[in-house]
Parts: structure tokens; sequence; C-alpha cells
């Protein structure tokens, strides 16, 4: 007999967990979805190379992966098969039960007794990880499979790679059997609502909420949002208690009452907002440049974050710088110099960075970023990883000033900003001729991405994407030297 389709899998039941209105969109109305984009395939991808280094703790495995994403049926059978051979170690282990589907990243035999493991490509193991994993003891169980234990291997923050990767060390595994234990009448209950939900085939009334933005982002929420304004509606407020606001029946910043309790910097971002008057505090800023000398250097950094350690002497999800800009003006009245470093792409690029920046950067002067606490760390870093460059690295480091300053602490504060003091907010407000809707890369997110996929590039592509990556950075960088300059004439046409 055939088996029958599943009804839910470990995805959609996880779905279902997050919010039944997006099982139900998922289910239904997929054309309603987000648009998707490459940096989500690219974490998919990142996740599915972790699974498969996991492997290598529990070597020569026999894969039950489906031959497609629609024949999970088979996978379920070639599992059946597997266990009755007492096939020891078994990877994407099928099982269906009662219409849910799930697969088992690692199944192993030891003498008679079988374990389970879970794969993330997390430095912890997150809720999110129990409940998903509560799930496949409740289906593996229920089919007549006894796991003697459940467990998550993840990725370990403390590991350093030195030389080839130590697949031992690169990994915790940590059991979670009790926890397990406790959610399975919740388990079940749950699977009973969904199954229920999804046999009814009517939309679940479910408002819009923090769910949609954790565990995990969800793919729907163009179609949920469509009632909130895009622009001036309580989530632009910053550090706002916006779900409050809106759950007490507010949308537009319009409709919150000025007595509502809220701090004093969401509060000057509601007033000046109704106004359109522009806040300054000329002494402040007065004071706050004064200290600058030159030769000012206006310096950005932009890194990746690889999960698995790319490089020596890195561990997973460190911050490793690939390129930076520098615009530097050595006197008043002096011309602009730009310089600029961008890795290969192949080769660790931190070595030949160290050196640039240490060359251009000088020994005084004024560097100037924009969120200095980045760069600083980056370069408290860089000096810890490299300690021969350690004493230059921290000259470098104290002599940074953070131009967001004047911004955050709102002494200069633009309606436009929308409580923002983010460059991407100041920059279009304060040199609305300077603009990052003509580059091809337009946040520092699609910079890492860009790069870290330099190396499976043709020729002709990685030319064209260097010169996109150059373009933003340069950009970064120029965006500082125009933003002093306006506070600086500002305060001149007193």
């Amino acid at each position: 007999m055939a088996l029958a389709k599943h009804i839910l899998s470990k995805s959609t039941f996880m779905y279902g967990c997050q919010c039944p209105k997006r099982l139900f969109l998922h289910k239904f109305k997929r054309e309603v979805r987000n648009p998707g984009d490459e940096q989500h395939q690219a974490i998919l991808d990142a996740g599915t190379h972790v699974g498969e280094l996991a492997r290598q703790l529990f070597k020569h495995g026999v894969d039950a992966s489906p031959p497609d994403h629609y024949s999970y049926h088979i996978s379920v059978e070639k599992t059946k098969a597997l266990i009755q051979r007492d096939v020891p170690i078994i990877y994407e282990a099928a099982f269906q039960y009662e219409g849910v589907l799930c697969a088992v990243d690692i199944l192993v035999k030891q003498g008679k007794r079988w374990y389970a493991f879970e794969v993330k490509s997390t430095t912890s193991v997150k809720n999110q990880h129990i409940q998903d994993a509560a799930l496949q003891y409740y289906v593996v169980r229920n089919c007549g499979l006894p796991l003697e234990d459940i467990s998550i291997i993840y990725l370990n923050r403390e590991y350093v790679r030195k030389g080839e990767l130590n697949i031992k060390q690169l990994f915790t595994t940590q059991s979670i059997l009790a926890e397990v234990l406790e959610l399975q009448d919740d388990v079940a209950i749950k699977i009973n609502e969904l199954k229920a939900l999804l046999a009814q085939r009517e939309m679940p009334i479910v408002d819009i909420g923090p769910h949609c933005l954790a565990p995990y982002v969800c793919d729907f929420t163009d179609h949920c949002w469509a009632h909130i304004p895009k622009e001036n509606s309580v989530f632009e407020l910053m550090r706002a208690p916006s779900w409050e606001l809106y759950d007490a029946g507010y949308i537009h910043l319009d409709e919150i009452p000025l007595d509502y309790e809220l701090s004093s910097k969401v509060l000057k971002q509601l007033t000046h907002y109704r106004s359109g008057a522009i806040y300054i505090d000329k002494e402040s800023i007065r004071e706050f440049l004064e200290p600058l000398t030159y030769p000012l250097y206006f310096f950005d950094f932009e890194t990746i974050m690889p999960g698995i350690p790319e490089f020596d002497d890195s561990r997973p999800y460190q911050q490793i710088p690939f390129q930076f800009s520098l615009h530097v003006q050595q006197k008043k009245e002096s011309e602009l110099a730009h310089f600029e470093f961008l890795g290969d792409g192949l080769n660790d690029p931190r070595p030949a960075l160290i050196e640039s920046m240490i060359d251009l950067l000088g020994s005084s002067g004024s560097i100037i970023c924009y969120n200095m606490s980045f760069e600083k760390s980056r370069i408290n870093e860089l000096a810890q990883t490299y300690p021969e460059y350690e004493a230059a690295l921290l000259s470098i480091h104290n002599r940074i000033v953070d131009l967001m300053i004047p911004f955050q602490k709102q002494w200069y504060y633009h309606p436009a900003f929308k409580g923002s003091y983010s460059i991407k907010a100041v920059l279009p407000v304060l040199v609305p001729e300077l603009t990052y809707s003509d580059l091809a890369i337009q946040e520092g997110g699609t910079a890492s991405f860009v790069y870290s996929q330099l190396k499976y590039q043709k020729k002709e592509t990685v030319t064209v994407q260097r010169e996109q990556l150059l373009a933003y950075c340069q950009l970064d960088t120029l965006a500082m030297v125009r933003i002093l300059d306006y506070l600086k004439q500002m305060l001149q046409a007193e």
C-alpha cells in the first residue's frame, strides 16, 4: 500500500507554531509570499554545508534523502529498509506518522540503541531547535523506533582554526532529551490543532505581532502588513514600545496622543515629526568638532562572517574585514585623496589589509568613523590575532572619533531621520545629492554576500562585482566627509 502524502512536515509544523496564518498561507496562498533573494538562499546553502560537514563526525553512513522534494515516500521506505538491515548510520532518515513527516539529520545505532542528531548552523541551542526536535522525537518514537537520546550538533564558538578544519573541535554536541520529553504532550496537541486548521481551509484570523519577526522573519510580511503605511507608522519610532502602541489601536504617528508615556528621545521624534522642526544643539556640536586634528582620515570597513571558519586564526561567525575605504584630507583647504583595499576573495584578506591600514593611516590625525564601535572592535580583534601589529593597530584604535555621536545624542535632529541616526538615514537628508540608490550594492549585507561569492564567479563577473564593492565602500567614507562638511558649514553660518 502506497504511503499517503504527508499533511505536515517539520518545516510546516514550525510555521504553524510560529503563526497558524503563516502555515495556512504557505499551504494555500503561496503566490502572496514575499519575493525571494539570493542572500536568503545563500544562508540556506551555508546551513546545508554545515550539515554535510557534521556527517564527518559519523562517517560512512548511508544517505536516505529523497530523489526530489516531492518524493519523500521513497525516503521513508528507504529508511525502513536501512533500519531493518541494521545499517548503523543513516543520513536524512525519514519517518512519517499519521500524516506528519520528518527527517533526522543523522541517525546512529550503537549496540542495540538508536540516537538521533540534529545539526544546526548556530553557535548555541535555541528554543526553536528544541521544539522541532520534539516533533522529530514524537514521530520517530510513534513509528516504532525507540530513541535512547536526541541531541543538537552546533558550531563551537570557541573553536579557532589552525590548518585543516578539525571537525571534532568545530562542533559541540548537546543532549536535549529532557527538554524534548517535556514537550511530547504539547506536540501531540499542536499537531491536531494544525491538522484541523488545514482541514477547514479557512484562513485563521491572526493580527501582526512580534511573531512576524521571531524566531524567524516570516516570508508573508508583505501580505499581512499591507495595512501598515509605508511611512510614518508607529513602527518607525526608534526604541519605542511600537507593539504596545499598535495593540492600543495606533497605527500612524498622527494618532498617538502627546501625553502617551514615551521616552524623551521617542517623544522628540514624535513632536518634531508633527512640527517639521529641526533641532540643533550648536554648542554641543562645536565641542564635538573642536578636538578634531588634521590630517583627517575618513575610514570604513566591510566584513564577512563565515559560519565555517575559512582562514587560520578565525572562529565561527567571526567578523573578517575584507575591505576598507579611506578618504584623507591633509589640511583644511587640501584636496581629498582616496585610498582603498579589497581582498581577492580567495585568501585571508587580513594580513594585507592590516599592512595597508598601517601604511595609509599614519601616526597622527583624527580617524573618523561612523558607529566607531564596529571599527574599534575589528581593530582590537586584529591586534589580538596578529600581535606583531598590535602596537600600530592600537595606536590607530585610540585615534578614532565617532561621527555618529551628534546624531545619536540628537544634537542635530531632523524629522526626516525618522528617529534613526544611521548613516543611511542621515546622508539623504543632509546631503541629498549623494545617494546609494544608484549603486548596484546599497548596504553592507549585500557587500558581504557579493564578496563571499566572488570565488564562485567567472572572471568577467568578478571584475564587475569588485568595481561595485569599491564604489559602495567609497561612498560610505565620502558620505562622512560631506556630513562633517555640513556640520562645519552650519556652525560657520551663524
